[in-house]
């Protein structure tokens, strides 16, 4: 059974909060007064970890409620409380001692937004596992706020306030993930049964919805580049190639190998998009002037 709690837990998606990371080093460089960054290190990881388990605790309540719908699933079906290796008991205490520790943990950072943060991300996904999830369009939107809120409280974490550009192209990658996500879904032969929004969705939509966010996100990042005034002169655009292949990249692992059901395993197992996201990070550093 504690194989199956860790399970549950969905360790492996806590690499969905590097979102929490993403905006500290634009929001250091746009504050007036700098606070030197290893001041603020501890307080980060704390609101990371603290996070990280309130997300393992919403997977475990997810799982709980979808159980039935998770046997009907090809994949599905073999997850912990689907196939009954874990008792429906020992998950709601699992949810239980998570949620309290990760608000613990928030709470433990000192900053109010913070825990605002976590308990806000807590209500919309209960919200949306009790039924949300079913109606088409707002089920992306839902899941794309989840993203939002972490680069929120990556800024609320290092007392920083984020540009309205940053939670542009936030909100837009977050909605191109989703829509993504639901491409494959219907490519992969899931019928409304399990997920009844896919009713709401056809491949044509959602290719369109995909073009639109993809084109907001690259728009919104190259204007973020050119008004922003805290990049060196002359390095503004540096980022901006890493940003578009990535995009591209995506979408030709969505289109061409109908596998964007999972941005999670897409960045453990895509060599080409973790070389990007690492070229992304050295030229964010250098367009900031960091070295």
């Amino acid at each position: 059974m504690l194989k199956g709690l860790i399970k549950l837990a969905r360790l492996k998606h806590w690499i969905k909060n590097v979102f929490i990371l993403l905006p500290v080093p634009f929001a250091l460089a746009a504050r007036a007064t700098r606070v030197p960054f290893q001041e603020e290190v501890g307080t980060l990881l704390l609101g990371l970890l603290g996070f990280s388990l309130i997300n393992s605790a919403v997977y475990t309540l997810n799982d709980l409620i979808d159980a039935d719908a998770d046997q009907l699933h090809p994949r599905k079906c073999k997850r912990p409380l689907a196939s009954g290796e874990v008792s429906g008991r020992a998950a709601c205490i699992q949810i239980g001692v998570l949620m309290l520790a990760g608000l613990a943990l928030c709470l433990a950072t000192g900053r109010p937004t913070v825990v605002l943060l976590s308990l806000a991300y807590i209500g919309i996904n209960i919200a949306y596992c009790m039924g949300a999830k079913h109606v088409a369009v707002f089920d992306v939107f839902m899941l794309s706020s989840g993203f939002v809120i972490r680069v929120l409280l990556g800024c609320a974490l290092v007392n920083a306030t984020p540009s309205a550009w940053l939670l542009l192209c936030t909100t837009s990658v977050a909605l191109f993930l989703g829509f993504t996500k639901r491409r494959a879904d219907i490519v992969a032969g899931v019928d409304a049964n399990h997920r009844p929004s896919l009713e709401g969705y056809s491949l044509p939509f959602l290719d369109q919805a995909i073009t639109i966010c993809a084109g907001v996100t690259l728009l919104g990042y190259a204007l973020y580049g050119i008004e922003s005034a805290m990049f060196v002169e002359g390095r503004e655009m540096a980022s901006m190639p890493f940003v578009a292949y990535g995009i591209m990249n995506y979408l030709r692992i969505s289109n061409v190998e109908n596998a964007g059901g999972s941005p999670v395993e897409i960045a453990y197992t895509s060599r080409s998009s973790q070389i990007c996201a690492i070229g992304w990070i050295i030229a964010v550093l250098w367009s900031l002037g960091v070295w």
